[in-house]
């Protein structure tokens, strides 16, 4: 997986980058959330929006835990 940087990553690249985080694991997601925080800002938007069918744990708990952590990183989190 190649890094991107802040400056060329869109809201959408850095969602789908993850989706592949939350399937391996939850590799670099710290870093992953930190480079959505700044790709919103860039797009001016509030808030990111995920599809709950591509989540490891797609029920309400594992939404709710998903929520909490990107909130406690700055990141406001809703689904479709």
């Amino acid at each position: 997986m190649r890094n991107a940087t802040v400056s060329e990553s869109t809201v959408a690249d850095v969602i789908n980058r993850i989706y592949e985080s939350l399937q391996a694991d939850n590799a670099d997601i710290d870093v992953h959330i930190a480079t959505l925080k700044a790709a919103l800002t860039k797009e001016g938007l509030k808030e990111a929006v995920f599809d709950p069918a591509w989540l490891v744990q797609n029920n309400r708990s594992g939404r709710k835990l998903m929520q909490a952590y990107f909130r406690q990183r700055g990141v406001t989190v809703k689904f479709l």
